[in-house]
């Protein structure tokens, strides 16, 4: 069977199990389950239907891998696949919307939207199955990229990790912690580094596709097209919830770049406080 069928047949299966999952467990998290896993199995299925003798796959089925490592380890200890680790926006949506309007769009936006996303974000590697051969100087430095753009996002969420643990503790203590949220480390220059780390790595698995094929004009765009706007959609509703719990986010926003890292614009207003 064609590479691609089979992760055709994958995806459909994993939307199935994911939306039956969400209806019998009343969680809407499951695709952030299996975020960091299913990429790792359609990479996985093109490399193998190459035999695992194309240098360029290959490549890229490793970095895919180490990829999905971190984020699963991550993801992992903050609880996510613990009962009851659903994203705390849920509730908040849930309670937003009437029943029938957020079960549609538990059907259809965290289920199969984010679910197609997983799999157009992977299809890079169906063009470098399809053009197989070479592996230059591009290819190494996309990799190189890739690498530290994953050393970029393992930074940014081990300091927000260490952040909201020093956080807990203090309120745990009975003391009010220096910062109700990060604005520290790498979060000085970008409001969600990890952000722009985790969509930055994807452009790059594009980036694989398009030097197999020797073009940029490919279909494959649409997949980190889409990515980063889920991103965007997520940031702007993440960020409304915390401007509505700490109103000097505000001062924050006003100073830091929302995504990509870049210099503050001017200091921070003092009442926010050092993270």
């Amino acid at each position: 069977m064609d590479a691609l069928i089979v992760c055709l047949w994958i995806c459909a299966g994993v939307c199935a199990l994911t939306w039956i999952a969400s209806l019998v467990s009343g969680e809407h998290s499951w695709v952030d389950r299996i975020w960091s896993i299913v990429p790792v199995v359609y990479v996985g299925v093109f490399a193998a239907a190459a035999d695992f003798a194309d240098t360029r796959l290959n490549v890229l089925a490793v970095l895919v891998l180490l990829w999905g490592a971190r984020l699963t380890f991550n993801f992992a200890r903050r609880g996510g696949y613990a009962p009851g680790g659903e994203d705390y926006r849920w509730p908040i949506l849930r309670a937003r919307l009437p029943r029938w309007a957020f079960e549609l769009f538990n059907l259809l936006f965290i289920t199969v939207y984010q679910n197609l996303i997983l799999l157009l974000i992977s299809l890079p590697a169906y063009t470098a199955l399809t053009h197989p051969g070479g592996f230059g100087a591009v290819e190494v430095v996309l990799a190189v990229v890739f690498l530290g753009l994953l050393a970029g996002e393992t930074v940014a969420d081990q300091q927000q990790w260490d952040f909201h643990r020093a956080k807990h503790a203090a309120l745990a203590a009975g003391r009010e912690p220096e910062s109700r949220f990060m604005r520290a480390g790498l979060f000085r220059f970008s409001r969600h580094p990890n952000y722009f780390f985790e969509q930055a790595q994807w452009w790059v698995v594009f980036g694989f596709g398009a030097a197999a094929a020797g073009s940029v004009l490919q279909w494959t765009i649409a997949g980190p097209v889409l990515l980063t706007l889920l991103f965007v959609g997520s940031t702007m509703f993440t960020e409304s919830i915390t401007r509505s719990r700490y109103p000097e986010y505000a001062d924050y926003q006003a100073t830091t770049s929302p995504i990509i890292p870049w210099p503050p614009r001017r200091d921070a207003p003092r009442r926010i406080g050092a993270a």
